[in-house]
């Protein structure tokens, strides 16, 4: 265990957090519920004072050249600030995991054995600009019964600060102990120091791009749950719908271009007729198009010269921005093997009426999710029912896909007996 001396930027926090995750784990469902409302309205009356530091973190991060995507990212209104704060009341609408038996029985020797869901204790989020995560995160956390340690980017400070006040002050008013929900420092030592406080932070999970979560995986001394990149893709069979294939892959790439479940590459069938008019509508939807030379010729049918030649790097590129590469592949294996190669292990589709072809695609992609006839844009918590998330898990331990509730929490065993000895 790490010396909160070792840790001067944020002992003193997870001091805090420990002692709270304390009281936490013994919460019952009505008081965190209580909180959670309290909060939720409480960003509503205040959505002026968090919109206000927004404004400088957003005038700040435009006069540094920050990209617009990111800058949709981190720009708060009226409406978002609404968003989060409902997500927020849909976590008191969601079942408490702490105290779900997953399973249980009689042993031969008459012990009764639970397996019992309990709080991890201190969850570290490591996230950049995105404010949104700041209230998704502090509720998830709090729901399980766990207390919160969040790290934002340095650029959402002012925002991230006017957000933790906003709920602790609620939340303490409600029954929260001091230290439920703690805003570490944004520079790139609080994380370090976080990635090293073994004992004091039970998990910690990095949300955002390649560079935070390869960084958070290299040098974490405590568990991480690994929320990665999404690299998606949509292959489009031969035996596609027309119009529900364009629908969905125009859905997948242009709903919301800065997520990581928007559609990154496009798979087409070499079969598929239809395939200039496919491209033609990406690029009518403002999509520039990186294509492989049979894409670049079925572009030329439809009179569109402004296909990028794509190569490698395009292959394995989260755009995260209006571009999309498109490779024209010979059969369904041809895209499994693609997507094999340059795939993040995040969201796949498959539009198809194949039932042979769906059966094969979905037995064969290796993903935490995979869509039949469906936008990528489908996962994530919300859509899923489990109310606002953490990330989406593209590993294989203990959780994968959207982080919820559940996830948010690890097991007991209680073993009951009447006198036994062994």
């Amino acid at each position: 265990m790490s010396d909160a001396a070792d840790l001067p930027l944020i002992g003193a926090a997870a001091l805090r957090a420990r002692a709270a995750s304390r009281v936490l784990r013994t919460l019952p469902t009505d008081v965190k519920d209580a909180a959670l409302t309290a909060m939720a309205e409480a960003l509503v009356e205040r959505t002026d004072e968090v919109l206000a530091a927004n404004a400088q973190d957003v005038a700040a991060a435009e006069a540094d050249g920050t990209p617009p995507s990111v800058l949709d990212r981190l720009r708060l209104d009226a409406g978002r600030v609404a968003g989060v704060a409902a997500a927020l009341r849909e976590l008191v609408a969601l079942p408490d995991p702490v105290g779900d038996v997953v399973r249980g029985s009689r042993l031969p020797n008459g012990l009764e054995l639970r397996q019992v869901r309990v709080p991890f204790g201190v969850v570290g989020i490591v996230y950049e600009a995105r404010p949104n995560v700041t209230v998704d995160a502090a509720g998830l956390c709090l729901k399980s019964g766990n207390a919160a340690l969040l790290r934002g980017s340095a650029s959402a400070y002012r925002t991230n600060l006017a957000l933790v006040t906003v709920l602790m002050e609620a939340g303490q008013k409600a029954g929260l102990p001091e230290g439920s929900v703690e805003l570490l420092p944004a520079d790139r030592a609080s994380v370090g120091e976080l990635l090293s406080a073994r004992g004091h932070v039970d998990l910690v999970i990095p949300r955002g791009g390649a560079s935070l979560i390869q960084r958070v995986v290299r040098e974490a001394q405590v568990p991480v749950i690994e929320t990665g990149v999404g690299n998606c893709h949509v292959y489009v069979d031969a035996s596609a719908d027309t119009a529900m294939a364009e629908a969905i892959v125009l859905n997948s790439k242009t709903h919301r271009v800065s997520v990581c479940n928007s559609a990154e590459t496009l798979l087409v069938h070499r079969d598929v007729p239809f395939l200039p008019r496919l491209l033609s509508a990406l690029v009518d939807a403002g999509v520039t198009l990186h294509g492989d030379q049979a894409t670049i010729d079925a572009a030329a049918q439809s009179g569109l010269q402004a296909v990028v030649p794509a190569t490698d790097e395009d292959w394995a590129t989260e755009y995260l921005s209006m571009d999309m590469a498109v490779r024209v592949v010979d059969d369904l294996p041809a895209a499994l093997g693609h997507i094999a190669t340059w795939g993040s292990g995040h969201s796949e589709a498959i539009v198809a009426d194949s039932a042979s072809a769906i059966a094969a695609f979905t037995a064969g992609v290796d993903a935490a999710a995979v869509l039949v006839n469906a936008s990528t844009r489908f996962t994530d918590g919300g859509e899923f029912g489990f109310g606002a998330e953490i990330g989406i898990s593209t590993q294989k331990l203990h959780a994968r896909g959207p982080l919820g509730l559940p996830e948010l929490t690890s097991t007991t065993y209680v073993v009951t007996g009447n006198g036994h000895t062994r």
